[in-house]
C-alpha cells in the first residue's frame, strides 16, 4: 500500500506523484463545542480520519491519491456563544482554500476535493468552490463527507437520518474512533431539527441563528441512541461510498 499521507512523504515523492494525475484531498474541519459529551476536535478528527480511510481504498483501486493534513479551523460562528470555539470569516476561509488548491495546481496537481467535515463551511466552501474553478486550472470537486455518502448513513441509524451534531452519528464514530474522549456520563439528548418549530415555517427561507438558539446543550441528534458497533459500521460504509463517488470518471471528465 503507497503512502497517503501528504506530511509523511518528501518533495521528491510528492513531485513524482503528481504526474501521475493523482486525487489530492484536502480535509476541512472545525474546531468548535460539541456538547458537553464529547471534545471540540470532533470535526476535525473524525474528517481526516474518515478521508484517510477514503484514501488508501482509492489507492488500492490503483488510483493515484494523496490526503494533505486537516485544515482544522472552519466557518464556525454560530458556535461561538457556547464556547471553546474558533472560527474563520469567511475572507480567511476563501483565502487560505484558495491558496492551498493554487499551491497544488502550481505543482501539477489537478483533481482536488475539498473534503469538508463540518456543516457551516458547506455554503462558503461552495462558493469557494465556483469562484476558484473557472481560472484554477484544475478539476475541482466539493463535498461534505455525511451528505456524499448520505444513502449509506441513513440505514445505519436510529434515531435520526444523517449526521447533525454530537448527536448519535458522531457519537457513535467517536466511540469507534477515540472512545477514551467520550464523557458517556455527560451525554444529554439533544433537540432534533426535524423537532423545532422553525423547521416547517422556515422551509425554503433563510435566517441566520446561533446554536444556543436551537440548543442549550450544544447538541442536535440524539447521542443517547450511539453504539461503538454504529460507529464502526458507518467507518466503513462511508469510506467506501466516497471511494466509489470519487473514482467516477464522469466526475473528472465533464466539460468544465
Amino acid at each position: 500500500m503507497a503512502e497517503v499521507e501528504w506530511r509523511r512523504m518528501r518533495a521528491e515523492e510528492l513531485n513524482v506523484l503528481a504526474k501521475r494525475d493523482p486525487i489530492a484531498i484536502v480535509p476541512i474541519g472545525a474546531l468548535e463545542q460539541h456538547g458537553p459529551h464529547l471534545p471540540v476536535e470532533v470535526d476535525a478528527l473524525l474528517g481526516e480520519e474518515v478521508a484517510l480511510r477514503t484514501a488508501r481504498l482509492l489507492d488500492q483501486q490503483g488510483i493515484a491519491v494523496t490526503v494533505l493534513p486537516m485544515l482544522w479551523a472552519g466557518v464556525s460562528e454560530h458556535h461561538m456563544s457556547l464556547g471553546g470555539t474558533i472560527t474563520l470569516s469567511q475572507a480567511a476561509m476563501t483565502a487560505v482554500v484558495g491558496d492551498i488548491c493554487r499551491s497544488l495546481a502550481r505543482q501539477g496537481f489537478r483533481r482536488i476535493v475539498l473534503f469538508n467535515a463540518h456543516g457551516g463551511n458547506e455554503a462558503p466552501l461552495r462558493v469557494i468552490a465556483r469562484d476558484l474553478s473557472p481560472n484554477l486550472g484544475a478539476a475541482l470537486v466539493q463535498l461534505t463527507y455525511s451528505l456524499a455518502a448520505a444513502e449509506v448513513v441513513k440505514p445505519l441509524l436510529k434515531s435520526q437520518s444523517n449526521v447533525g451534531h454530537a448527536c448519535e452519528a458522531e457519537t457513535s464514530l467517536m466511540m469507534a474512533l477515540r472512545p477514551e474522549l467520550v464523557a458517556h456520563d455527560r451525554i444529554v439528548s439533544g433537540l432534533d431539527a426535524s423537532d423545532s418549530k422553525e423547521s416547517a415555517a422556515s422551509a425554503g427561507l433563510y435566517r441566520w441563528r446561533s446554536m444556543a438558539a436551537s440548543t442549550g446543550s450544544g447538541v442536535l441528534g440524539r447521542p443517547e441512541a450511539a453504539t461503538r458497533e454504529t460507529g464502526e459500521a458507518l467507518l466503513e460504509a462511508l469510506p467506501r461510498r466516497l471511494a466509489e463517488r470519487l473514482a467516477e470518471p464522469v466526475l473528472w471528465s465533464m466539460a468544465a
